[in-house]
């Protein structure tokens, strides 16, 4: 059984070697299922794409983003070439974590991808993606806990208190010098 740090470094990893121009062991380009793969390196035009990953708990947070054009945005079936693309990395991933720590990992779709289209110029248009997973191996008790759930620790609790931030009050120290607020001028 894998640690909570063994699976998150894991897949750290697996996302690290993503990087662009990565070669395998065989000395190939490593396929992690994005656009800048497809075509020639030096013949056609580049295309500035990637990803990464951030966790929540048992939660591991997918993020996507893509140059794209917009004839491309409103084609029809446009989000799910982009869900089928964070598919597609989501199975590298699976493939590195294998590689790197020798057992596997399951990431389990959690939600709806979250697509967002933005433009900075008539040319200029970029794909933003969100997809939410499941780390399997991470306990539910992991799962970030809603705000009204949390309570502050007794020793915050006790420094609030005190009420020196909050101008209420609160005894100052000994070495303070400044005026105290009744003397000090008016603005």
């Amino acid at each position: 059984m894998a640690t909570v740090y063994e699976i998150v470094q894991g897949l750290s990893q697996a996302a690290a070697n993503a990087y662009d121009g990565a070669l395998n062991e065989d000395g190939e380009q490593l396929k992690a299922g994005l656009q800048r793969e497809e075509g020639d390196p030096i013949l056609d035009k580049r295309v500035m794409d990637g990803f990464n990953i951030k966790f929540r708990g048992n939660v591991m947070c997918l993020n996507y983003m893509s140059e794209v054009q917009l004839k491309e945005v409103y084609a029809s079936g446009f989000e799910s070439e982009v869900e089928q693309r964070m598919t597609d990395i989501v199975s590298f991933l699976k493939k590195e974590y294998k590689k790197i720590t020798g057992s596997s990992v399951t990431l389990t779709k959690e939600g709806e991808i979250d697509v967002i289209v933005q433009n900075s110029s008539r040319v200029r248009s970029w794909v933003q993606a969100m997809m939410d997973f499941k780390v399997g191996g991470l306990d539910e008790a992991m799962a970030v806990k809603s705000d009204a759930a949390t309570k502050p620790e007794a020793s915050w609790e006790s420094f609030v208190s005190q009420g020196g931030w909050n101008g209420t009050g609160g005894k100052r120290p000994d070495n303070d010098t400044r005026k105290k607020d009744k003397d000090a001028p008016k603005k």
